[in-house]
Parts: C-alpha cells; sequence; structure tokens
C-alpha cells in the first residue's frame, strides 16, 4: 500500500487560503530533496550519473534550483524551457536539449548555451548544420526501436511515436555526423511513460547497451553517455507500489558489467531524465468544494478545473482525492467530482467513494507535482491557478502567482478593436 499523505492540517489551510485563495498548488521542498537524493544514491554505481529533470514536468525556475543544488542537470524541449533553465543556473551540458520538429532558433540557443542537442531524425543533420554552421563536437540521437519495445497506454506504441530514428538510420547517422566533424556522441531512448514495473527499465538498459556495441563495432563512434529517457512511474493509486531505484539500478549494473565493459564501454556515463517520480509524489492541488448536484449520480463542485490539472480528463488518469480533516472518516458517500469547464470530461473523480463532503471543505488532489500546471490552459477563459513551496523550514512561500484577468487580456489589442469596422 501506498499511504496517500499532506503535509498541512486543515486550520493551517484555512490559513493559507486567507492569503492565498484557491485553487493552489504547494510543494513540498523538503520531500522534493529526500527524493531526489535517494534518486542518485540509487544510481550513483555508475560513472558520471546525473539525472536530468524534465522540465515540462514542473516548469518553475524555484523547483529546478533545488535540484540543481541536489546535483541535477534540465532537460528541455523548447526556448522557454532553456531559459527557465538558465534562471536556474543550469547551464552548458547540464542541459540536455531533446525536441522535435524544433525550430532553428532553438538549436541556436541551445548550442550558444552549451547543451547537449540530442537529434529526434537522421534529416535534422541536415537542418542542424545549415542552422549552426556546422555539427556540434558533441552530438546525441534519440533511438525508436519500433515493434522490439513495447510502449505503454500514455505514450504509445514505439512504431506509431513520431519520435526517434530506426536502428538503421541511426547507425548511419553517428557514421555521417562523424564525417561532419562530431567526436563526441551520446545515445538516447524513450519508451514508456508512467511505468511501473521495474523490469521494464532494465530490459531497456539491456537494449540501449547492445546498440552502443552495435555502434561503436560497425561506426566506430564510441558512445559516452547513454541517457535511458524518462518513464519511472509513479503510485496514483493507493493499491499500487513505487518503482524501486535500488532494484532497477542493481539490475541496470549487471547488464551493463556484462554487456558493456567487455565492450571497452566501462566508462560510458549513464543518465536519466525523469520528471514525474522526481517531484509527482510531492505535489498537490487544493481546491474548496463550492457546489453539490443531486441528480443521476451526486456531484461536487470544486474551484479547480480541468484547466487546471487535465490529467483525469484527458486520459482517464486516477489522482487520489482527500478531504481535509476527514482523512479518518468513513468513505460511505460516492461522488463525482467535477469542475466548472464546458466539458463533461472536466471530472477529477469519477464515481469515488469519499466522506461526505459540504461546501467549504478543502478537496486536496494528490501526486499533482509533475504534468499538473504544467499543463494547464485557458480554455473557457479560465485563469490557472498559483503555485506554492513548503520550505524545509515550514514557512511556505508563493512561487507563481495565480493568473489573472489582466493576464488573460495581455495579447489582445482593445486599443485596435475601437479602430476596427465591420
Amino acid at each position: 500500500m501506498n499511504e496517500k499523505t499532506f503535509p498541512l492540517r486543515k486550520d493551517e489551510l484555512e490559513g493559507l487560503s486567507g492569503q492565498y485563495p484557491t485553487p493552489f498548488y504547494l510543494y513540498d521542498e523538503r520531500a522534493i530533496r529526500e527524493n531526489a537524493r535517494r534518486f542518485t544514491a540509487a544510481f550513483s554505481r555508475f560513472p558520471g550519473f546525473r539525472e536530468y529533470f524534465a522540465v515540462k514536468a514542473c516548469p518553475n525556475p524555484y523547483i529546478l534550483k533545488i535540484l540543481a543544488s541536489e546535483g541535477f542537470g534540465a532537460d528541455c524541449s523548447s526556448l522557454p524551457e532553456l531559459i527557465l533553465a538558465q534562471k536556474a543556473g543550469i547551464t552548458g551540458e547540464q542541459v540536455m536539449f531533446t525536441s522535435n520538429e524544433t525550430p532553428e532558433k532553438e538549436y541556436v540557443y541551445a548550442n550558444l548555451m552549451g547543451a547537449t542537442i540530442n537529434l529526434d531524425d537522421y534529416t535534422h543533420i541536415d537542418y542542424l548544420e545549415q542552422a549552426l554552421g556546422g555539427i556540434p563536437e558533441l552530438i546525441s540521437f534519440r533511438y525508436n526501436p519500433g515493434p522490439l519495445k513495447e510502449g505503454n497506454a500514455i505514450i504509445g506504441k514505439p512504431e506509431e511515436a513520431k519520435y526517434g530514428l530506426t536502428r538503421p538510420q541511426i547507425l548511419d547517422a553517428y557514421a555521417e555526423v562523424q564525417k561532419r566533424g562530431a567526436k563526441r556522441f551520446g545515445l538516447h531512448t524513450m519508451v514508456a511513460s508512467n511505468e511501473l514495473n521495474p523490469d521494464y527499465f532494465v530490459e531497456t538498459a539491456v537494449m540501449l547497451f547492445e546498440l552502443a556495441v552495435e555502434i561503436k563495432e560497425k561506426t566506430g563512434a564510441a558512445v559516452e553517455f547513454i541517457n535511458m529517457g524518462g518513464g519511472i512511474g509513479i503510485p496514483y493509486r493507493p493499491e499500487q507500489t513505487a518503482v524501486d531505484y535500488t532494484y532497477v539500478a542493481d539490475g541496470m549494473r549487471a547488464a551493463y558489467d556484462r554487456i558493456m565493459v567487455p565492450a571497452g564501454l566501462g566508462n560510458v556515463a549513464i543518465f536519466f531524465e525523469c520528471g514525474r517520480p522526481i517531484t509527482g509524489p510531492y505535489g498537490w492541488l487544493v481546491s474548496r468544494a463550492i457546489h453539490e448536484k443531486h441528480t443521476y449520480r451526486e456531484y461536487i463542485g470544486v474551484d479547480a478545473s480541468m484547466a487546471d490539472l487535465m490529467r483525469p480528463g484527458m486520459y482517464g488518469a486516477y489522482h487520489h482525492v482527500s478531504v481535509a480533516g476527514k482523512e479518518q472518516a468513513p468513505h460511505d458517500q460516492v461522488y463525482d467530482v467535477v469542475g466548472s469547464l464546458c466539458e463533461n470530461c472536466d471530472k477529477f473523480a469519477v464515481q469515488r467513494s469519499l466522506p461526505k463532503i459540504e461546501k467549504g471543505d478543502f478537496v486536496i488532489i494528490h501526486d499533482a507535482g509533475a504534468h499538473g500546471r504544467a499543463m494547464g490552459f485557458n480554455y473557457n477563459a479560465k485563469l490557472r491557478a498559483g503555485e506554492l513551496l513548503l520550505r524545509g523550514d515550514g514557512k511556505i512561500v508563493e512561487i507563481r502567482r495565480r493568473e489573472t484577468e489582466d493576464d488573460y487580456f495581455a495579447t489582445l489589442d482593445f486599443k485596435g478593436l475601437g479602430r476596427f469596422t465591420v
């Protein structure tokens, strides 16, 4: 069992909401740091190990700065993410730039800041060379194993994915960039998302280790790092079990010693670029119950919506829901917990057994610290929630204010509207 907890009492939430009205996100700095250290400790048995936090999971410079202080780099996939990493003090080869269908200016920026560029397609070699005036000395490629590797429900089947190079393409790619001046090489893949089977990652490592050996033998390019990508899941449901980092690291190390070391690749660094397991369990979306509805089902309406957390509506994903102050109360009511978006999929919980919820109760949505606020949007002119950080000393600071109507209207030209005729 995976116990779902929240770091504040109901009375503390009451005081906090007086200054920061709901809905808001809350992150626990101490828990994030402790987890980051567990992750690093498990995989530090590999040379040059580094975790490149997936900025897309929680793109806030305060979170990035915390993780940078724990030795993490940043996995970026857009120009604003590169800038966020820089603002948090993460630059140079501490940044991995893995993108697809990338505009020229983003490659230029990544190169200027010294980031490692990880190409998604063979045709991008010419595109990158044209953008930069040459191929960087260090270059990496993303591998798509196709039907050789199963994906999962979130990321889909690898052979149907738009990402990465095939095996023949990737061999040709390393040979080609060597001709164009590249001297250092990396290898990357990303074939699953939110995967809880630890053996999946060991099997992925075996696949990449064997490919690294083949690349060296057939092209002469000896990779200096293998980036395992992300994909490690978290136990959203209480009955699920978290991935054992040590188990994964042990299995990977055994494969590394068996495959890599005899091939003369015993100094190859191992990287991850996880986001979800690093911050996911340590962030919560805090909302209030503001309506109830009694029709064919019992509904509780909260002041958050799918615009704040889209995973349940987009994927049908489960997020645990609790009610502050009623953690031990009988779960003898069955509700749909819903937001106010004009979409019927705007539901945080469907037919969920919960304690009796009254208007004004704090309804807490768990495991929202990754792919939560980051995936917010403004449909229905909804304004996205702010973000708060519970510091290690117990103080709470605002690290992103909530959006206002002025923010929503900022890109519209109301002055020009007065001159517009129809």
